[in-house]
């Protein structure tokens, strides 16, 4: 029996990366996982038969969080699709970086939408549900960046900070209904995007992590597993930092 053994979980961004990592270790513990991507439909298929090796149910959505009646549909077609919804896991997010003086306002506004209002649609669409099982779970994966901030990346980290205290509202909102949520702030996670940059540089960021390594994806999953799982039933409005003590 796996941690999510019979619980259904949805997972926003789940091509690549840490949400790829996150859909394959909640079927290995036993979820049902729903996911949605945005662009390669050939990956979100290939994602899902990966998925349901685990002997799972698993699907996949093309569908934009972003958009509020999109999310809305989205989360009605799972819980229709299969009879409920537990864990609702928000995690999908792109950078559009520059100094503030260069950034223009579409970079500003696609990141917020993207990053941030896409936990208000998700969340709200998800809470009807969760309210009448008076039970489940909310993970937003925010960043260190939205704790500290970085230069070159305002909107990134603007959207991130919000979700800090959009996560820490609904928990306090939802609580007395046995609805927890919780967020998850990775550091320097290496993934495919990380994998293109040059060595010397990512290098460098490995050295001023106390830990001298970059985390890896299934860590950050891991996190999630934790969050999603019983074992946290008393863990709501925190903000669980995934970064080799980077940010200390």
């Amino acid at each position: 029996m796996g941690l999510l053994s019979g619980k259904t979980a949805l997972i926003t961004g789940a091509s690549k990366g840490i949400g790829r990592a996150i859909a394959i270790r909640y079927a290995q513990e036993g979820a049902n996982v729903a996911f949605t991507y945005l662009s390669s439909v050939e990956k979100g298929q290939a994602l899902e038969n990966e998925l349901a090796a685990f002997g799972i149910k698993a699907k996949g959505y093309k569908s934009d969080a972003s958009n509020f009646a999109a999310a809305d549909e989205l989360v009605n077609a799972v819980v229709s699709e299969f009879g409920g919804l537990d864990i609702l896991i928000n995690n999908a997010g792109i950078t559009r970086d520059n100094l503030l003086m260069r950034m223009t306002e579409d970079a500003w506004d696609e990141v917020i939408n993207v990053n941030l209002k896409s936990c208000f649609n998700t969340v709200k669409a998800a809470t009807r549900t969760m309210m009448k099982a008076k039970a489940g779970s909310i993970i937003n994966i925010t960043s260190v960046v939205g704790i500290k901030g970085n230069a070159g990346q305002a909107n990134y980290a603007a959207s991130k900070s919000g979700i800090v205290g959009f996560t820490k509202s609904v928990a306090l909102e939802l609580g007395s209904r046995n609805i927890r949520c919780n967020a998850v702030a990775p550091g320097f996670i290496e993934t495919e995007m990380t994998a293109v940059l040059d060595e010397k540089t990512v290098q460098g960021w490995r050295d001023a992590i106390p830990m001298k390594r970059g985390g890896q994806p299934d860590e950050v999953a891991n996190a999630c597993v934790f969050l999603g799982s019983d074992m946290s039933s008393y863990i709501s409005g925190q903000v669980l930092q995934v970064d080799g003590a980077m940010l200390t």
